[in-house]
């Protein structure tokens, strides 16, 4: 099997223009949602690709075809004609979300793919989705085509395969083929010519699964003594043949697969894929029938450039596409008094003057999913590899670069050329710490003024994650793995303590693809000086997950969300639990996202609560929770107080409440 990602091409695929990389301020299309409520419209008005591919429409005429994504997930199919740019959407036949993973255009000129539950063919031909399954499993992580032109495609996260045949219309569930306690990622997928299927599965431990569809038979390829944490790989050779390695990054432990038998060769010297045109949510097929090529795919500037290698020629034509806008993932309120975001597919960073109504749209340097202020400056917690970085609002805009020489303490490298120096980007990319943080969940600004501690969700594979202790005086870091907290564990929140304590609580959640580990959540003390744990308890048994606290500034107790659906309030001098209760039936769940940032503080003292559709208010010494406002729109995640109003997420949406003075 052959795969066509965009590391392998050789072509530049522009997700990002230079105009919105400048900061180009939009004004924001306001509206009044009443009772307190006010809706600033789309954060960031795009969408990205999950996978495309150049083909042939019914005319001949030279088309593209990728598939879209905004906040509400994959949507729907984008036809551009690559002479003039006419472009037509085509909606899923089926509910919107999820992603596309994996997606693959047949030797007869049709486009698949599998997710949100549903497998689904296009025909270009026809300008139509010609056929739609539900089926059991989630999304397809690789597929191919045999011999016989008959679509495969494996599952996430249970290792469920699937057939089509496109001349009989027959789709096929042959059921989960390898059952683990943890979501598998199935990443390849190749089939012999004697008909045997092979995939290879990761991320906890590799294995290669052989299944014979005739027979049923399932067979493990490899012992439990070579499985990794990784994922392991195969692929179709013209041979015949499939070949397999346990792990994909080490190259000289090859085994051959025919007819579901198994052997190990070591190095394999000749690599002949059979051609398939399929590939995960980076999948771009860029070359035409005609020879002709893609070279930009802007979807920002809504700009196609084509080039024809025959004539050294090129084309650039403009398409359009309907969007909803990229997904936010949270918000917080910046030193110079502005409402900062980022968003995700594609990843961007948004900035919203209050004052006039405008955002401002920057390149991100990944997904920024935690973000707090520590003085003048803004910190923020990006995924992936738990990168740490720190923003100048006072200071230009200069898109940032994840490299040592870009770190602000250190003098200009001397250059070659004379008067050159070193650029220092803004954000600034202060560290990051993967795998002991890939996913930031929250960044806690120490009173101290000088510490940023971060936490999150390990890498891929891994369980438990760590802290990131960042010393802003000294410019230095301190990380400490799960095994010096809570083993196998992560934390997923941060408090400040008086005395040089902070309390975390976390989350039984592995990294991406992770095997679970921990039993229950626990809450813990740390000293902020030392870093060892001064007390930790299973607090509330049962519980997966401390979603939120605060402390009262009037009382000084701990307040807390836990499992997004209770309420808890602790002493933290006398490490006891004053007051708990569930409070799903009465006001619903709490936002969820990496960060959800679900208590709101204002500057006198009261405490707020985000809830999926309403704000609430709770007040000290009785806990009592009084809602105060029905939201007109879903609050996904927030939030911050600035200037009287409360300000959340709604989708792709920024949003605010203004409660009544008390």
């Amino acid at each position: 099997m052959t795969k066509f990602n965009r590391a392998q091409k050789l072509i530049t695929l522009s997700l990002l223009s230079i105009f919105l990389s400048l900061g180009a301020a939009t004004p924001a299309i306001s509206q009044d949602l009443g009772n307190g409520f006010f809706d600033y419209g789309v954060a960031c008005s795009l969408s990205t690709d999950r996978g495309v591919v150049a083909t042939i429409d019914g005319n001949g005429r030279n088309v593209i075809l990728l598939w879209l994504f905004d906040h509400r997930g994959s949507y729907a199919l984008l036809m551009i004609d690559a002479e003039t740019g006419k472009s037509q959407t085509f909606p899923v036949p089926f509910p919107a979300g999820d992603a596309v993973y994996s997606s693959l255009l047949s030797g007869k000129n049709k486009f698949y793919t599998f997710f949100n539950k549903h497998f689904t063919e296009f025909d270009p031909v026809r300008r139509a989705f010609t056929f739609s399954a539900k089926a059991t499993d989630q999304n397809a992580m690789a597929m191919t085509e045999d011999d016989h032109g008959v679509i495969w495609a494996v599952t996430y996260p249970n290792s469920s395969l699937v057939s089509f045949n496109p001349r009989t219309k027959d789709f096929k569930e042959y059921g989960y083929l390898y059952k683990q306690n943890w979501n598998q990622y199935p990443r390849s997928l190749a089939i012999d010519d004697a008909g045997w299927v092979y995939f290879g599965l990761g991320i906890t431990a590799s294995q290669i699964i052989a299944f014979n569809p005739v027979t049923g038979k399932v067979k493990p390829m490899l012992p439990e003594s070579e499985r990794k944490r990784g994922t392991a790989s195969v692929y179709r050779d013209l041979d015949g043949k499939v070949y397999g390695l346990p792990l994909g990054d080490i190259k000289d432990d090859w085994y051959e697969f025919y007819k579901g038998d198994e052997h190990k060769i070591g190095k394999h010297h000749s690599v002949h894929s059979k051609p398939v045109i399929t590939g995960g949510s980076g999948l771009l097929q860029s070359d035409f029938r005609d020879g002709k090529k893609i070279k930009t795919l802007d979807l920002l500037k809504r700009k196609l450039v084509v080039e024809d290698p025959k004539t050294n020629t090129q084309k650039e034509v403009s398409f359009d596409y309907d969007s909803e806008g990229a997904w936010v993932m949270g918000v917080a309120s910046s030193p110079d008094g502005m409402i900062a975001g980022g968003t995700t597919f594609p990843v961007r960073f948004f900035i919203f003057n209050p004052k006039t109504r405008q955002f401002v749209n920057h390149e991100a340097f990944g997904q920024f999913d935690a973000m707090t202020s520590q003085g003048d400056h803004f910190f923020i917690g990006s995924y992936g590899g738990g990168c740490l970085l720190e923003w100048d609002p006072s200071r230009p805009w200069i898109n940032t670069v994840g490299n040592e020489i870009y770190r602000p303490w250190r003098q200009p490298k001397e250059s070659a050329r004379a008067n050159e120096q070193e650029v220092i980007t803004n954000p600034l990319f202060l560290t990051g710490v993967n795998p002991v943080i890939n996913r930031p969940h929250r960044l806690l600004p120490y009173p101290d003024g000088k510490t940023i501690i971060m936490s999150g969700t390990p890498g891929y594979g891994y369980t438990g994650g760590g802290l990131l202790f960042w010393d802003r005086d000294k410019k230095t870091q301190t990380v400490l793995p799960d095994s010096a907290i809570i083993p196998d564990q992560s934390t997923f929140s941060l408090l400040a303590l008086p005395g040089g304590k902070f309390m975390g609580g976390t989350t039984t959640a592995p990294g991406t693809g992770g095997e679970k580990k921990g039993k229950e959540a626990e809450l813990y003390i740390m000293d902020i000086a030392d870093r060892h744990l001064d007390w930790h308890e299973v607090v509330l048994p049962g519980v997966q997950e401390y979603t939120d606290l605060c402390i009262g500034p009037k009382d000084g107790l701990v307040y807390g969300i836990a499992d997004r659906k209770k309420i808890f309030v602790f002493d933290p001098l006398k490490r006891t639990l004053l007051y708990q209760q569930n409070i799903d039936s009465a006001f619903g769940t709490t936002p969820a996202r990496e960060s959800p940032r679900v208590f709101i503080i204002d500057p006198k003292g009261e405490i707020y609560l985000l809830f999926l559709h309403g704000i609430a208010h709770m007040e000290p010494g009785s806990f009592k929770i009084t809602m105060l406002a029905k939201s007109p729109v879903p609050i996904n995640v927030g939030g911050d107080y600035l200037d009287g109003r409360i300000y959340f997420v709604s989708g792709s949406h920024l949003c605010s409440y203004k409660p009544d003075d008390k």
